[in-house]
């Protein structure tokens, strides 16, 4: 039996499937085209007026076709990118991604499936990532974790189960009541502000995210943090978690974590470690030494589109205690019960180790990523960023006119032109402001920047599997170059 007055039936599927296979093709030799050259290009682009005002178009009512909206991509986006496939892009941190990773991503696409829920291999994949993840910590096999969209996310899921595992209360059926005790977070002030959000989400308030003064090497004072849980809880407060870093994000300075795990182990506070700049790096020979006691935290969070260049986006966070994550996020309801067989089965979901039901499977990337390479490789490209971050502090301290301004620690540098004329401290950072963002206009290197006791520091974030020692030779000499230039100008020009 047909509807009495059918409408033309359409899907989104090509009319010509040979067409699209093309099409295809040629993605891929120009995708194969642009990373296999991206030394040539420059690693970031202004993008003139015309193409901004390119973005100002009306929805378009009816389509163009692929082939034609594939060439507005070459035309209009391509050329303007954030710039990280480039091998002199080191600011804030993020990683290049791979070739295996982009192919993950479309198989992912193809694939379109919810990683929330059902019994289905995505739940596998995940299950195995996980624990890859675990063994790379030192956590037990019976530890649990989830994939994330990045480290904020990851944070916050484990301060959500700090918070509730050390509320003393069902604080999920009662939430934040008035008239208990006021829960309190210690980190230093170095911790990412990602954290700060959390704390503000969850209820803990950003006032009692605590977050200590560092010590020079820009490690946390725990001398300062034993004083100060001492006196929170004679003022009568409820201390619950300890944040420590395992590279912090201005510097890539990593806290003490064995002693932070005394002092959890003795106050009875949840231990959590943000550890999506340096956590990964215990594949690393050289820096596993520097995280030990990463192994003894409650939660631990990594980002691996970090430094395993797993493409956008790829977080994960482990929790010690399955019972402590599940009981913080599994809810019941009448559509998502378990069956004993068909989709609808299986043992946990992963949408009751967070906050979506909806997730996009990308267990598969990362899955394919270390398949490809192997994690001893990954080690060894850990391992070459942090030598390369010295090479460029040892091309700094020989250079009369460049300033080291923090320890190098991992793989972050942060550095200054400071000129032999005397200039204030204004004009310094002034003048090292300038130098960044000629860097940046040139196409010469793509460098960050932070403040550090009040100096403005140009900050190098090697997270980068293309960047060679020559590159930050590269860098030292541009970055004199162009403070001889502009100290030949006036300072505020």
């Amino acid at each position: 039996m047909t509807p009495k007055d059918p409408i033309k039936e359409e899907s989104l599927d090509p009319a010509n499937w040979d067409q699209l296979r093309q099409l295809l093709h040629d993605m891929v030799d120009d995708s194969v085209d642009y990373i296999s050259s991206i030394r040539d290009k420059a690693p970031w682009q202004k993008m003139p007026l015309e193409v901004r005002e390119h973005y100002n178009q009306a929805y378009p009512k009816a389509g163009q076709g692929a082939t034609a909206t594939y060439e507005e991509f070459k035309k209009w986006v391509l050329p303007y990118t954030m710039g990280n496939a480039h091998p002199k892009f080191w600011p804030w941190y993020m990683g290049n991604g791979s070739m295996m990773g982009a192919m993950a991503e479309y198989l992912t696409a193809i694939i379109n499936s919810n990683a929330g829920a059902g019994d289905h291999v995505g739940q596998r994949l995940e299950d195995q990532v996980i624990q890859w993840m675990i063994s790379i910590i030192g956590y037990p096999k019976t530890a649990s974790g989830i994939l994330t969209s990045g480290g904020s996310m990851a944070n916050f899921v484990g301060l959500a189960v700090a918070r509730n595992a050390k509320a003393g209360y069902d604080i999920r059926n009662e939430g934040m009541r008035t008239g208990t005790k006021q829960m309190v977070i210690y980190a230093s002030t170095e911790v990412h502000n990602c954290n700060q959000k959390a704390a503000q989400l969850l209820g803990i308030g950003d006032r009692y995210l605590k977050r200590l003064p560092v010590k020079s090497d820009y490690t946390m004072d725990l001398d300062l943090l034993r004083l100060t849980i001492q006196a929170d809880k004679k003022a009568g407060l409820q201390p619950i978690c300890v944040i420590g870093s395992a590279g912090t994000v201005n510097t890539g300075s990593i806290d003490d974590l064995n002693a932070i795990a005394d002092i959890c182990d003795e106050e009875n506070l949840w231990f959590h470690i943000d550890g999506a700049i340096g956590a990964i790096a215990n594949l690393s020979e050289k820096i596993k030494p520097l995280l030990s006691g990463i192994e003894r935290s409650d939660s631990v969070v990594l980002d691996l589109h970090k430094w395993m260049h797993i493409p956008f986006e790829a977080g994960c966070v482990l929790v010690r205690e399955r019972r402590d994550h599940r009981d913080t996020f599994a809810v019941s309801a009448e559509y998502l019960k378990v069956n004993h067989g068909g989709l609808a089965s299986g043992r946990d979901w992963y949408s009751e180790y967070g906050l979506q039901l909806s997730r996009r499977l990308n267990a598969l990337k990362v899955w394919m990523s270390i398949k490809e390479q192997g994690l001893d490789k990954y080690g060894r490209l850990i391992t070459q960023n942090v030598e390369q971050a010295h090479y460029l502090g040892q091309l700094i301290n020989s250079h009369d006119c460049l300033e080291l301004m923090a320890p190098i620690v991992l793989d972050i540098v942060c550095y200054r032109y400071n000129p032999p004329q005397q200039l204030t401290l204004d004009e310094l950072n002034q003048l090292n402001e300038n130098i960044l963002v000629q860097l940046h206009e040139r196409g010469l290197a793509i460098p960050s920047y932070t403040t550090l006791n009040g100096a403005y520091c140009i900050r190098v974030a090697i997270t980068n599997h293309r960047s060679k020692f020559k590159d930050f030779a590269d860098l030292a000499h541009d970055t004199v170059y162009l403070g001889e230039e502009l100290m030949s100008t006036p300072i505020n020009q």
